[in-house]
């Protein structure tokens, strides 16, 4: 029977705009938890054999439901839509068979993947005999915070599966029919290995509340991650006692240089905005060199017009580009993730760097250019998690990296960056092995 956590930690009424939970409700929260911690124990201490037929056994149960899970996230559909959802975070939300059957495979990319617990980050002996190593070891328990992103709940789970953590997943009210199909199936996977189900658990029916009290269950969840619209983010970073590891809003840029190849910057400029806009690493803002702009924007802006993507431009561009909207402030700094692109042009290089510090979010930015100097500069200068040179910024996902999914994109600098994978699921520990030495 697992142990209640204290009530010190986890009062019966937690203050919040959002809701509080109740004394039945936060003493079920607080058993979810130690039943989490509990089982974090055991899966640390699992063989990869052992965490590789769980993860087997959740790829096949995925492609075995397609049906059943196609139906619980339609309802989730229809009840977005009827909150007037838009059109991004609806693409987000949806699981079709093709989407499910791209889940379970990259299960299966994580099973074959090296598992990080135990590695050896460096080591060495001492003079005096002692030896001494730094491991790999895992967190503990992963608590996830994310919204109307169901796959999440598939890619955070395997995840923290094989890198030998617990996870407590707070997938939103969107998609909480989707969510708790999933959930049952890792479940039963886990189970089915001769793990604890507990090792994966959803809190969503504690509601806002539970996130709250999520964002509170410091010593008894290890890390925090939120994945979502900046305001969450912003939200859980603001608020968690928990430490958080923060994953950002995707304001990314593409600068077309002055040398930039007119076919190249048409093809990666649609494929990072029209390929799937409502993910964080589509572009929202390209910049264009004032020397390249009547010789590539046309190119570039009549191939998007096709795809009906709406340019918001600033004056340069809307004389070359007459359709184009007039661009605001608000403009640059916005995360449309939908089919809408921000557009300027820029005097230089110099120019394309100042604007990208001023409004990026530190994700993902690209340069299109032949000149290998300023390539060099740009990827020297851009100060951002991801900086590309002539690739398209959709290349910024852990799956197209080699992680088989990813845990989420970071933007911060502390402990981990960019896309996040299995390593970025352990922390370390250091081992040392005497023969009796004391220091002298």
């Amino acid at each position: 029977m697992s142990e209640t956590l204290p009530a010190t930690t986890l009062p019966a009424s937690l203050p919040h705009s959002s809701g509080t939970l109740a004394a039945g409700e936060a003493e079920a929260f607080a058993a979810l938890l130690a039943d989490a911690r509990t089982a974090s124990l055991a899966l640390a201490a699992a063989p990869t054999q052992v965490k590789n037929r769980a993860l087997r056994g959740l790829s096949e149960g995925l492609r075995a439901n397609i049906p059943e899970i196609v139906a619980a996230n339609a309802l989730d559909l229809a009840a977005g839509a009827e909150n007037g959802l838009n059109a991004g975070l609806l693409d987000r939300l949806t699981l079709d068979a093709a989407r499910i059957r791209s889940l379970a495979d990259a299960v299966d990319e994580i099973e074959q993947l090296t598992d990080p617990v135990g590695q050896v980050v460096r080591g060495s002996s001492l003079p005096n005999g002692v030896k001494i190593s730094q491991v790999r070891v895992p967190f503990g328990v992963v608590g996830v915070i994310y919204e109307a992103r169901p796959n999440v709940t598939v890619d955070i789970a395997a995840l923290a599966l094989k890198s030998g953590n617990a996870a407590v997943l707070r997938g939103g009210s969107a998609a909480e029919n989707s969510n708790r199909v999933l959930v049952a199936l890792i479940q039963r996977a886990l189970v089915g290995a001769g793990l604890p189900g507990e090792c994966a658990q959803t809190i969503d029916p504690f509601g806002r509340a539970g996130a709250t009290a999520l964002m509170q269950a410091r010593g008894h969840v290890d890390v925090l991650i939120p994945r979502g619209s900046a305001g969450l983010i912003q939200a859980v970073v603001t608020e968690s006692t928990v430490p958080v590891i923060e994953t950002g809003a995707g304001v990314v840029h593409i600068f077309l240089d002055a040398s930039a190849n007119e076919a190249w910057a048409a093809d990666i400029v649609h494929n990072a905005k029209v390929q799937r806009p409502s993910v964080c690493n589509a572009v929202e803002t390209v910049l264009v060199h004032e020397q390249a702009a009547d010789r590539v924007l046309p190119g570039v802006l009549a191939k998007l017009a096709e795809s009906g993507v709406t340019i918001h431009g600033d004056a340069a561009v809307r004389a070359l580009y007459p359709a184009a909207v007039p661009a605001t402030e608000e403009d640059w700094a916005t995360e449309y993730m939908s089919l809408d692109l921000a557009v300027a042009v820029v005097a230089d290089l110099d120019a394309a760097i100042r604007h990208i510090r001023r409004y990026s979010t530190g994700h993902t930015e690209s340069i299109i250019t032949n000149d290998i100097v300023n390539a060099e500069r740009f990827l020297n200068e851009v100060d951002s998690a991801a900086v590309m040179v002539n690739a398209s910024t959709r290349f910024t996902d852990g799956g197209e990296f080699g992680f088989g999914a990813e845990v989420g994109i970071s933007t911060q600098k502390l402990h981990a960056r960019g896309p996040m994978g299995l390593p970025e699921l352990t922390s370390t520990k250091w081992i040392v092995r005497g023969t009796g030495q004391i220091r002298s």
